[in-house]
């Protein structure tokens, strides 16, 4: 599901606007906003770091290495790619987003990692 996040995320406002809590809750299987949030959290450092990474990825294409430290070089596509990234909504955003969509499945495991029915 984090695959091609860029693209399901652009139209979303990255502004943080207020929730009701009560949606938070009428989710099956969710008791409280506690657990609601945790499932949010989890997902979130996911997408954080897919994110992180493919922003590195695209960014390490134009790493030169130089002699000197005080040696800048300015690459306007470099400067591109990093302001859609800064545009983007955060990954909170994101997920509470998905969350509040049911497009976020979720699953419960006990302690040695089987799906509890």
């Amino acid at each position: 599901m984090t695959k091609d996040i860029k693209a399901r995320v652009q139209g979303q406002d990255p502004n943080i606007t207020p929730k009701d809590i009560n949606k938070f809750i009428e989710k099956e299987g969710v008791n409280s906003i506690y657990e609601a949030l945790a499932i949010i959290i989890k997902r979130t450092k996911f997408i954080t770091y897919d994110l992180k990474e493919e922003l590195k990825s695209k960014l390490e294409d134009f790493t030169l290495t130089h002699e000197s430290i005080e040696e800048v070089i300015e690459n306007r596509e470099q400067i591109e790619i990093t302001k859609f990234y800064e545009k983007l909504p955060s990954p909170a955003m994101i997920v509470m987003n998905e969350y509040l969509e049911d497009k976020l499945e979720y699953e419960y495991r006990d302690e040695e990692g089987n799906t509890i029915d």
